[in-house]
């Protein structure tokens, strides 16, 4: 995940705090095939969503930026970490169909149908939004995209929040998405704030 700003540097496996150092990462390692040593992980990462911050952190797709859509502040930052315009919404991401449900605005049948065939999975479905979604969220379309991801990293961070979380790409406005750790670092904004990294069978969680 990535935040940006100032911040200290923390071995993860002693949890020492090596020393404060402007635009340095915060590094945690995740085993995403090892869910019994996420507990820290999701603890931190929650703490951050639920302070406002913007999490980058990997999907089943591509890299991508969360933040509690409930919070203006913290979904104005993922529009400024991205470059974003006003007038294009942000894509949500859920844990289970009844909170997709909760988010949208009398969905049809045929929705129930799509979503119990291809959720979890890569497969976004736009609905009517809920008086739940902001406005900006939807950017004043009245409608919000919503996916269940099959990633179980993704899924847990969701749990933990207790919400679902913003899910666009980890990457600037009409710039390719990232599929890789080292992609995301490239392309992203340095004036943003924290957020989690993937590659290979790790996952680091860095503070900027």
């Amino acid at each position: 995940m990535t935040l940006f700003g100032p911040c200290v540097t923390v071995n993860p496996e002693s949890r020492e705090v090596l020393s404060p150092r402007p635009p340095m990462a915060e590094i945690l390692q995740v085993h995403p095939e090892d869910p019994s040593r996420w507990e820290y992980a999701l603890e931190y990462s929650t703490r951050l969503i639920l302070a406002g911050k913007v999490v980058g952190f990997p999907t089943d797709t591509f890299y991508g930026l969360a933040a509690d859509p409930f919070n203006l502040a913290a979904v104005s930052e993922v529009f400024r970490i991205k470059r974003r315009t006003p007038e294009r919404p942000l894509p949500l991401l859920v844990a289970s169909l009844d909170q997709a449900a909760d988010l949208a605005l009398d969905p049809p049948r045929l929705f129930f149908t799509l979503a119990e065939k291809f959720w979890p999975g890569p497969l976004t479905l736009i609905v009517p939004a809920s008086r739940l979604v902001p406005f900006k969220v939807t950017a004043n379309s009245g409608k919000v995209g919503l996916r269940w991801p099959r990633a179980p990293l993704a899924v847990a961070m969701i749990a933990a929040a207790d919400r679902p979380l913003t899910g666009t790409s980890a990457n600037i406005s009409d710039q390719p998405a990232c599929s890789t750790a080292s992609q995301v670092e490239a392309r992203q904004n340095p004036s943003a704030d924290r957020g989690w990294r993937a590659d290979g069978r790790k996952t680091s969680l860095h503070a900027r």
